[in-house]
């Protein structure tokens, strides 16, 4: 079911527990009108803009109260924020559903651009999650154990003595049990996923919008297929597309005819965007070898991964223009070298190119004239730059 219409409104009409599920992405109290406009230049927008703080808190008591009587003895909910609000909102959620039923606060985090503002970069949000008793559905997510892990770990069986300190788990002959099976590490609180690439397919161009990959995560931990899922402040419908993905069952509301719209287009047609990150792991992306990182924590300069021309660019750009940087590859002679630096250092409009070479005679080598060479293995790279542009 899909509701156009304020969620107080369509909460007041809905039985006392019925629902297994409540993910929240309400206004934030950011004091602003959010807007974006998509690929095919449709502006969706809403209004976060409010009279005061206790207005913007009245607002969601009204609606928390509602969604702890239409939840289940059993059931989860979780709200999403951010600094704008989050600590009026924890005391509001102790309030109405109990501290002693406050589950988790689970932070997201993501990569961003860079921001100019006089302020640490804002690069996580927070999402609350209580249950309505303590007699509460839950289903463990396991991650795999960290590159660090000792080996005795994760094969061995361990337990908590009447002291509460770990040990590992001893059989009547003071052997050590080998542990049946090991199912890895219990997701923790802290939640790496990106946000939406500009040209993924799920992305719709609702402000505001999150992935998929993040309300699955949540649905998956606090329900069971052909449970049902609210969302009251629906948006552009990513709750109800997982939901969906997942077999559940769902509800969304919103007030905005737009986004409704949305919604239903995306249900019509559900579509997940795989993150290739998450699939791989940030590291598959790291393509410099140790001795490399080594020649480039000389200089001043930002890595690039995944460039078969440049590996770096300084930071300090020069004649208004940025300077590319390029280790000699083991498998690439001096000739192969220069003209991928050379092609790059075009592509990206630089002042000047730099080419650490390993080659120990450099005289005889015809170069552009906006290429400087300098022998990787000088220990004065960083002076040496400096001192040839």
């Amino acid at each position: 079911m899909i509701y156009n219409d304020d969620c107080l409104k369509i909460m007041k009409d809905m039985q006392d527990k019925t629902v297994d599920l409540i993910y929240l992405d309400p206004p934030f109290f950011s004091q602003k009108n959010q807007k974006l406009t998509n690929t095919e230049g449709r502006l969706y927008k809403f209004s976060d803009v409010w009279e005061s703080q206790d207005q913007y808190l009245n607002y969601m008591k009204e609606r928390l109260l509602e969604m702890k009587r239409i939840l289940k003895s059993t059931g989860n909910i979780f709200l999403h924020c951010d600094t704008s609000a989050s600590h009026y909102l924890k005391i509001l959620l102790d309030d109405i559903f109990g501290k002693n039923n406050f589950r988790s606060e689970i932070i997201w985090i993501y990569k961003r651009w860079s921001n100019s503002q006089k302020a640490l970069m804002p690069a996580h949000q927070t999402i609350f999650y209580y249950s309505k008793s303590k007699n509460y559905k839950f289903n463990t997510i396991y991650c795999d154990y960290a590159p660090t892990t000792n080996v005795d770990q994760i094969l061995q069986e361990r337990e908590r003595n009447k002291n509460g300190k770990v040990s590992y788990k001893k059989n009547e002959q003071g052997e050590t049990i080998i542990a049946k099976e090991k199912k890895g590490v219990p997701m923790s609180d802290v939640w790496e996923i990106p946000f939406l690439n500009p040209k993924a397919k799920e992305r719709t161009g609702y402000p505001t919008q999150k992935p998929i990959e993040l309300l699955e995560r949540i649905i998956k931990i606090a329900s069971d297929e052909g449970d049902v899922v609210l969302d009251p402040f629906c948006g552009s419908g990513t709750t109800l597309v997982s939901a969906n993905l997942l077999k559940r069952k769902y509800i969304g509301i919103d007030i905005n005819p737009e986004a409704v719209e949305l919604t239903k287009l995306r249900l019509d047609k559900p579509f997940k965007t795989t993150s290739t990150l998450l699939q791989v792991g940030e590291d598959r992306y790291k393509t410099k070898t140790n001795k490399e990182l080594d020649i480039l924590k000389q200089i001043d300069c930002n890595i690039v991964q995944r460039n078969k021309g440049i590996d770096a660019f300084l930071k300090k750009a020069y004649l208004n223009a940025p300077v590319a940087l390029k280790i000699q590859k083991d498998d690439e002679d001096i000739l192969e070298a220069v003209q991928l630096l050379d092609a790059a250092g075009k592509t990206k409009k630089c002042s000047f190119t730099i080419l650490l070479t390993k080659c120990n005679n450099l005289t005889n080598i015809s170069i552009p004239s906006n290429m400087i060479l300098i022998n990787q293995y000088n220990t004065l790279i960083d002076s040496l730059i400096c001192n040839r542009i």
